[in-house]
């Protein structure tokens, strides 16, 4: 089975060297340029605190940032002490010839799994179950082309994608899960204060709409206030209905 895996690995490896020899010019700046904006999931952390200014889209966001952060707890924290696999340039001589050749930068930590790929997918599944399955349009090629980009660079062995996509998808489940019952326990007890501002108080267009001067955008339902021994609507109905008892 190791050995499988290490042929596996070597194959897919030899291919992306093979581009480097063949395309290096383009290839290896786009490259570089992939892995660099998939740093540490930086730009989806980001985005998610982007998603959370705005009522509409702040269960996307709150889901995009617990699933970016719950892949790389159990990635960086957990998996990668664990087993300890030393990156491919490091390893094999061979490898470390091809990552001299293409000029890529020297990375610390250990290999197993990818934490650019598992933020990659744990990102994208995330937005596919909060916003809608269209983001896997947009989603799927970018975590491709981020997987590519680890093991052109040699950074990464092609088993180190395939368990990274295994663990961002179990990020996005647990995030997404947990999401779920935040945002349900928020509309239950959204008549409280601290729970409707949670839901509706922060929405960033306020801000803009401050500075021209004109009124705030009123998110969520209207609760109006009740006076102490006075009915509200729905208790006035109940009332009404008692009265028209049939005869």
């Amino acid at each position: 089975m190791i050995e499988f895996l290490y042929d596996f690995d070597r194959s897919l490896l030899s291919f992306y060297h093979l581009l480097a020899e063949h395309a290096g010019k383009l290839a290896t700046p786009l490259m570089k340029f992939v892995t660099l904006i998939g740093e540490k999931g930086l730009w989806m952390l980001a985005l998610a605190l982007v998603l959370i200014l705005f009522p509409k889209t702040r269960k996307a966001g709150v889901c995009l940032f617990g699933a970016v952060c719950c892949g790389a707890l159990v990635t960086n924290f957990v998996l990668k002490d664990m087993i300890a696999r030393a990156r491919p340039f490091e390893a094999d001589p061979e490898f470390r010839a091809w990552w001299v050749f293409i000029g890529a930068p020297a990375e610390d930590g250990f290999s197993f799994p990818s934490g650019h790929v598992t933020a990659a997918v744990a990102g994208v599944l995330a937005l596919a179950m909060t916003v809608g399955r269209k983001v896997l349009w947009a989603g799927v090629p970018y975590v491709v082309i981020m997987g590519a980009s680890r093991n052109y660079l040699m950074a990464h062995y092609p088993t180190d994608v395939l368990a990274a996509c295994g663990v961002g998808v179990f990020a996005a489940v647990v995030a997404y899960g947990i999401t779920i019952l935040i945002f349900a326990l928020l509309e239950r007890f959204k008549d409280k204060k601290f729970c409707r501002a949670i839901l509706y108080g922060l929405d960033a267009r306020n801000l803009f709409r401050k500075i021209s001067g004109k009124p705030p955008v009123q998110n969520g339902p209207e609760i109006k206030a009740v006076r102490p021994g006075e009915q509200t609507a729905d208790e006035k109905e109940d009332d009404d209905g008692e009265d028209r008892l049939p005869l």
